[in-house]
């Protein structure tokens, strides 16, 4: 994995949402959460780069869904995301396939059924786990996303450490 490159897409991110801490931290959070989960998982390094992609640029398009919507609901954001994510990563000459997987998992952040890959699966666990925190999601919401959507042991072990449930 290039962390060259990884800290310049993550550069344009810090960039795109100047003035944002929130949304800044957000990101960076979900990012560090899927690595750590994918890293205890055991997934590939190609997977790792892809789910370090996705979980950088996950809430890409929050920024365009205020501006059209007035909202940054979770559908919204899985239609405009990719579009913008595509563009972005089209000036760093990644391969195709990465560029459309990254955008695949953008698009699915929210999507909770027939889930396909461990990547998707974890982008889900990663960004829940901060959401439950910075939306303060009430512990009977936390044990529901636990037991139906969870499914890695580690994701399953951090609700369990973060929110005692």
């Amino acid at each position: 994995m290039n962390k060259d490159l990884i800290d310049s897409i993550k550069w344009e991110m810090f960039k795109l949402y100047s003035g944002d801490p929130k949304r800044i931290q957000h990101f960076i959070k979900v990012n560090e959460l899927a690595k750590f989960i994918g890293r205890k998982e055991g997934i590939d390094k190609d997977e790792m780069f892809i789910l370090d992609l996705a979980s950088l640029l996950h809430d890409i398009g929050i920024k365009r869904c205020e501006e059209l919507y007035g909202s940054t609901a979770g559908n919204l954001q899985e239609f405009e995301g990719p579009t913008i994510a595509g563009e972005l990563l089209e000036d760093f000459n990644l391969d195709e396939s990465v560029i459309n997987r990254v955008c695949f998992l953008i698009s699915k952040h929210h999507t909770v059924k027939d889930v396909e890959g461990l990547d998707w699966q974890i982008l889900l666990e990663a960004d829940f786990l901060v959401n439950a925190f910075e939306e303060k999601y009430s512990p009977k919401q936390i044990k529901r996303y636990k037991d139906n959507v969870f499914k890695t042991d580690t994701g399953k072990k951090l609700v369990e450490l973060f929110y005692k449930i």
